[in-house]
């Protein structure tokens, strides 16, 4: 079975399309795992500074029961 020459071309055009595609896929594929890294490193930060308020607010109501209660 021989390919004409107009329907190599066609197949060639339709090769080279799908690997622009592919590759603008795996650069949007890298961007997003590294936004998807950065958000996580965000994420548990904010739990970090989240759980030392909580601490801190703990212990001023603590404090203030105690203040309450000696007066």
């Amino acid at each position: 079975m021989l390919i004409e020459k107009p329907d190599l071309q066609s197949l060639k055009t339709q090769i080279d399309a799908l690997i622009h595609i592919s590759k603008q896929l795996a650069d949007e594929n890298q961007v997003l795992r590294e936004s998807e890294a950065n958000l996580i490193s965000e994420r548990a930060t904010l739990q970090e500074k989240n759980a030392l308020a909580r601490t801190h607010i703990e212990t001023m109501i603590a404090r203030l029961k105690s203040m309450e209660v000696s007066s």
